[in-house]
């Protein structure tokens, strides 16, 4: 599943559990961008809906680097994937990876 926006909405459907953060595409405005990341808590994760290998993805620890870090990976994600759609979720710390 490439497009991570379509995945959340399916895996939240399913009830299957997912990083917390906003279900939907994140618009361009720097008010909204700090109320989302505020509203699920600093770190949060600013990534790329396309692509993958850690392309369009930074880490903000504060509204500042929100709003830098939107700026860039929405950036390169419209370089690198032709498709700079946006999402913001909670930047788990200490992940575990597990495999079935």
């Amino acid at each position: 599943m490439g497009d991570k926006l379509e995945s959340k909405k399916l895996a939240t459907k399913a009830n299957v559990s997912i990083v917390p953060g906003f279900i939907g595409e994140v618009g361009d405005n720097p008010d909204e961008i700090k109320k989302i990341c505020n509203e699920i808590g600093y770190p949060v994760m600013i990534k790329a809906s396309a692509g993958g290998g850690g392309k369009g993805m930074r880490i903000a620890h504060n509204d500042k680097s929100a709003i830098e870090g939107y700026r860039l990976a929405k950036a390169e994600a419209k370089s690198s994937f032709a498709d700079d759609r946006i999402l913001i979720e909670k930047f788990v710390v200490e992940p575990r990876h597990i495999e079935f």
